[in-house]
């Protein structure tokens, strides 16, 4: 099967980025049939993200070879019900969930046989959600997680789907869906939690000390970058993936007491060997692939104390087309300037700003 028409339902930053790289990659040869709300789709269909804008959701099925459900977890199981008289024989179903048991397990059950449904999860994102922000390199060097089913290893429809995904830049990585979701929890889901519960602990201690927050930067404002998250999102895959979510839980537990139990002892060598164990083990992480946590690449520069300086820099980046997704000052001193830190997509971004502030007079740099 050639995937000639696709419905995407949900097109949102996801379902949208996703059309928009297959449009740029398949061109002509590909029909996007969009579904969602009547505004969604309006506005889809003059930024050409979609070829056809269909607000039935049987309509837009009936005659598709590939369906993408890319909507809030909770809503996709209801879709694999709704979708599942309309699909054609052989069409092929996929989802963007970010937990993957659940839905994988419900679509055997609610799909015909000689319907495959492969769950799938883009590790992908951006700050901000809408067809507005949706973008074709949005999935570029990111890893895309897919769960086919066990049966269909060597089904040629799973192999078409695997090249649809990798015409959007991303990397593909077949793995099984409760391993899946078990990874998620210790390396997406768990890292979340932790950020809400050390920042809420510092805001809570700054009630009856301001210091706390005044202090919290560097380091601190790192790790709890993504505590900014919209629990919206978050209620959903938390309890989908709740068993997993508390097993990670607990292991955490257990090694916040093993190295409180280090320290009371003042076994300094243990505590050094799990220093050790975690700067090594940090270095073998892949640089140059998004994965479930995305990091932002920072740019430190110079900023003068004079009026407009701010503008002057944002205005150079936007012409070159650099955009800024985070801006932090970290200190100054009146008089003589400070020092902001600029946050982009990724290094190679973070490098072209370098350039181009360091070609026009500005004091910029990386630490890398």
């Amino acid at each position: 099967m050639v995937f000639d028409k696709i419905t995407v339902v949900g097109v949102g930053l996801i379902g949208g980025s996703l059309a928009r790289a297959w449009k740029k990659h398949r061109g002509g040869s590909l029909t996007i049939t969009g579904v969602d709300t009547p505004e969604v789709l309006a506005r889809a269909t003059v930024l050409g993200v979609i070829d056809q804008a269909e607000p039935e959701l049987h309509d837009a099925v009936t005659d598709a070879d590939l369906v993408v459900l890319s909507t809030p977890l909770t809503r996709i199981l209801y879709l694999l019900d709704e979708v599942a008289p309309s699909l054609k024989d052989g069409a092929v179903v996929t989802d963007v969930g970010s937990v993957k048991a659940a839905i994988t397990e419900y679509a055997a059950k609610s799909l015909r046989d000689d319907v495959l449904f492969v769950g799938g999860h883009p590790m992908a994102g951006a700050e901000n959600a809408g067809i507005e922000y949706s973008d074709p390199f949005l999935f570029e060097n990111a890893s895309y997680a897919i769960c086919p089913p066990d049966d269909k290893a060597n089904d040629p429809r799973l192999q078409q789907l695997i090249e649809l995904i990798e015409v959007t830049g991303a990397r593909p990585l077949q793995i099984d869906p409760v391993v899946h979701d078990q990874v998620a929890a210790f390396v997406s889901h768990l890292p979340q939690l932790l950020a809400v519960v050390l920042t809420n602990l510092a805001a809570d201690r700054n009630e009856s000390n301001a210091n706390y927050l005044r202090l919290a930067a560097g380091g601190f404002r790192d790790m709890t970058r993504i505590a900014s998250s919209d629990y919206d999102m978050w209620r959903d895959i938390l309890s989908a993936n709740q068993g997993p979510v508390l097993d990670a839980l607990a292991a955490l537990a257990a090694s916040v007491q093993a190295i409180r139990n280090r320290m009371i002892e003042e076994d300094t060598d243990e505590i050094a060997r799990l220093f050790d164990r975690a700067r090594s083990t940090r270095e073998t992480i892949p640089k140059d692939s998004k994965g479930f946590i995305r990091p932002l690449a920072d740019l430190y520069v110079h900023a003068d104390d004079r009026p407009g300086w701010i503008a002057s820099v944002a205005t150079l980046l936007s012409e070159a087309d650099i955009n800024i997704k985070d801006m932090e000052l970290l200190k100054v001193r009146e008089g003589t300037g400070g020092t902001f830190r600029l946050s982009f997509e990724d290094r190679t971004t973070a490098t072209r700003a370098s350039e181009l502030l360091e070609s026009n007079g500005f004091a910029a740099y990386r630490l890398e």
